[in-house]
């Protein structure tokens, strides 16, 4: 999808736009490869140097917030533009969050370092590269408006997903054979988690991506259309007042006029 416009100054707004989310998305990824390297190695300074990044993407993203609404206040874009900058605005949300969620990690990171070691964190370190590759494939199917490699970002979440059930499952073998190492266990099972929560955050962005060439909401889609088919859309009436009629016959009138129950034990 060609963004060019004969206006040269407009481009470059737009333009801006792209290289900052980009930028956030490097800050990001960033984080997320120190944050591993620093629990791999057992480096807290590495960590607690990683959470000064989070300042840097703070401060793209409120400059990319006032660059979008400049934008939009105006050029007054209409089509596939305000398309591009609405999303714009959400995706610096998602790219932000991100950012808490490295924070955390390192954070998780310090509090296991003052402790031994309670496993080899490989599948935590393979489960954060794929996360890391669906971020990185969501932002270039942002830049590109590639709907194809969108597409397979989502269809990639599932085995973050996977990931993160197998980990669970064997720290809860940890905790089961020694209490003592609940300590630990949890702290690797939070890191997992925001792992899979940015996977979450790259499966956003690439949701966006289909919305802004196809002008098509596809979120929840496949959820939405398995409660069709179970009927489950449909809300159901309160029982008892499946119809008009039985809503005559349940009026506070009737009520009134029925024997009153008895009450166990008067």
């Amino acid at each position: 999808m060609s963004r060019a416009h004969t206006d040269r100054e407009y481009e470059g707004e737009l333009r801006k736009i792209r290289e900052q989310l980009l930028l956030m998305g490097a800050k990001v990824e960033d984080m997320l490869t120190a944050s591993m390297r620093a629990l791999i190695e057992r480096d807290s300074d590495l960590a607690q140097r990683t959470l000064e990044t989070d300042r840097q993407i703070n401060r793209i993203e409120v400059e990319t917030d006032e660059l979008c609404l400049r934008v939009l206040a105006r050029r007054q874009p209409v089509a596939s533009d305000l398309r591009f900058l609405t999303i714009a605005l959400k995706l610096v949300t998602d790219l932000e969050r991100m950012g808490d969620l490295g924070v955390n990690i390192c954070e998780r990171v310090l509090e296991l370092n003052e402790e031994p070691p309670l496993k080899p964190y490989v599948d935590v370190v393979n489960m954060a590269e794929a996360a890391q590759g669906m971020l990185r494939e969501a932002l270039d199917a942002f830049v590109a408006a590639d709907v194809t490699r969108a597409e397979a970002v989502i269809g990639r979440d599932s085995a973050v997903d996977a990931y993160y059930a197998s980990i669970f499952r064997d720290l809860l073998t940890y905790m089961m054979e020694n209490p003592r190492n609940i300590y630990r266990a949890t702290r690797v099972q939070s890191i997992a988690k925001y792992i899979e929560r940015i996977a979450d955050h790259a499966t956003n962005i690439a949701e966006m991506v289909v919305f802004m060439v196809r002008g098509k909401d596809i979120r929840h889609a496949g959820r939405l259309a398995d409660q069709r088919r179970s009927g489950k859309m449909q809300t159901p009436a309160p029982p008892g007042l499946e119809s008009r009629r039985d809503l005559v016959e349940k009026s506070p009138s009737s009520v009134r006029a029925s024997p009153p129950t008895s009450r166990k034990g008067s």
